[in-house]
């Protein structure tokens, strides 16, 4: 509805405008407060409090007290930029506040299993949730290693196919590259393996499919770049034949972007670990019945002032349309959140009831999607950076989201943490005078159902911190 909305507006300005603010603030509102963690969302709905007269908290609301239960049974303040703030005419002339740890809403839904993770490392570890051959892997990994500090790729394709020849031993094309580096552009966090500021801005604005401005964003960055960075709006209006108040949102949304998908990430995770506050808490008892509660900080009991009872004034109606539309997304928020952890526990109950993580089933955004009936990029909007309390421990819900790795003997399907926990199982008993080899753990673990390669034992050994055979003496 939002893309013909847009359409409507380019044809005729009027009724467009009238539709998007009806329509789009709401969708805008919605998507906006998904993204957000628990701790974010307090900060929010503290500054919207403060913003809007008319919105007050429920009396009875303690700020510690829990809802939204479920049980299974064996049976950050944001604010307004001017437009001095959309001057981006190189990543050395963008403002420090533009490129802080906190600008980006997209950098914050990247979210690796192990904080203590490099960037590299996390990148590595997506490879495995795509089709790729041999060769197309080498070259990834390769890409991987070319970016820079800030994620983005700065070398062109032709002097890195010739680098890769040269100093890798990588036979590839420019062509061969730009497929694998579009693979690369899936990855989290958006907008890396980017080669031009403009690149990433396109990259995440394209990845947004929610966001109800993504096509007038496309053509502004598009077409309407150099008008950008030299902020030339009433250009751009007359451009996109749009209005001011449009040229303004599209501002904004800009503003969401992360210029430097790379850089913050592995900056903040020391800090990050001591203040994770979980969205969900899941409770197993001992007759196996999974509780599952969003907290109360997900869920703020927010009213419309008694005190606006017989005000008639604009001003004051437009405060209470407002407020109203902002209680109405939390609740859609809440009731989105818990469904989709209600899925998740369903999906994963194993693992709720006894905590033991080789129990984990491959499960993808769009088994979640399939089970709750939303999009998967609500599902993905859901999990980003949300975090869940168990009996076991604190885990981000992307934890959960496991994927094949291979196939046992009977034809069940495998995921990486069940072959790395087995292939640690036979590295600990081992004979240490006389440590197994990558070989030997691969017959092993073959011989134990396990159908998998050598070099994938090499990769998963690797990946756990464990030297090869001979340093093992």
């Amino acid at each position: 509805m939002s893309q013909g909305n847009i359409q409507i507006q380019e044809q005729a300005q009027t009724q467009g405008q009238v539709q998007v603010q009806q329509m789009l603030p709401q969708q805008v509102m919605l998507v906006r407060l998904m993204e957000m963690p628990v701790e974010t969302l307090q900060h929010r709905v503290e500054l919207e409090c403060l913003e809007n007269p008319w919105l007050e908290r429920k009396e009875e609301e303690g700020p510690d007290s829990d809802s939204g239960e479920w049980q299974m049974t064996d049976g950050g303040s944001e604010k307004e930029a001017d437009d001095a703030s959309f001057d981006y005419r190189s990543e050395e002339d963008m403002p420090d506040f533009l490129t802080g740890p906190s600008h980006s809403n997209n950098a914050a839904e990247f979210m690796a299993y192990d904080d203590t993770l490099s960037l590299t490392d996390r990148l590595r570890e997506q490879m495995a949730d795509f089709e790729l051959s041999d060769h197309e892997k080498e070259l990834m990994e390769y890409l991987i290693g070319s970016l820079d500090e800030d994620g983005l790729l700065k070398k062109p394709l032709a002097i890195l196919a010739d680098e890769a020849e040269i100093y890798q031993g990588l036979n590839t094309t420019p062509g061969e590259l730009e497929q694998v580096l579009r693979v690369l552009w899936q990855f989290d966090p958006p907008g890396i393996g980017a080669r031009s500021l403009q690149e990433c801005l396109l990259i995440q604005v394209r990845r947004d499919e929610d966001n109800p401005y993504r096509d007038l964003l496309v053509k502004l960055l598009e077409g309407c770049y150099d008008d950008f960075i030299h902020k030339r709006w009433q250009r751009i209006q007359q451009r996109l034949h749009i209005s001011h108040a449009q040229a303004e949102a599209l501002g904004h949304e800009i503003l969401r972007l992360n210029p430097r998908p790379g850089g913050s990430v592995g900056a903040r995770t020391a800090d990050r670990a001591q203040t994770i506050q979980p969205d969900f808490l899941v409770d197993t008892d001992e007759n196996g019945t999974i509780t599952v509660t969003l907290s109360r900080g997900n869920q703020p009991s927010l009213i419309i002032s008694p005190d606006v009872d017989g005000q008639q004034d604009t001003f004051v109606r437009q405060y209470v349309e407002r407020g109203q539309m902002f209680i109405n997304a939390l609740q859609q928020r809440s009731d989105t959140m818990m469904h989709t952890m209600q899925a998740i526990v369903g999906y994963q109950k194993p693992f709720f009831q006894t905590g033991d993580e080789t129990l984990l089933r491959p499960m993808r955004l769009e088994d979640i999607a399939s089970a709750t009936g939303f999009d998967i990029s609500t599902v993905s909007r859901a999990a980003n950076s949300k975090y869940v309390e168990t009996s076991f421990g604190t885990y981000p819900l992307k934890w959960f989201f496991t994927h094949k790795a291979t196939q046992n003997k009977e034809g069940d399907d495998v995921t990486a943490r069940q072959v790395m926990a087995a292939l640690r199982s036979l590295i600990e008993q081992e004979d240490k005078s006389q440590p197994l080899s990558d070989e030997r753990l691969t017959q092993l673990l073959q011989a134990d159902g396990f159908n998998i390669a050598r070099r994938t034992v090499a990769k998963y050994r690797e990946q756990m911190g464990i030297p090869i055979a001979r340093m093992r003496k």
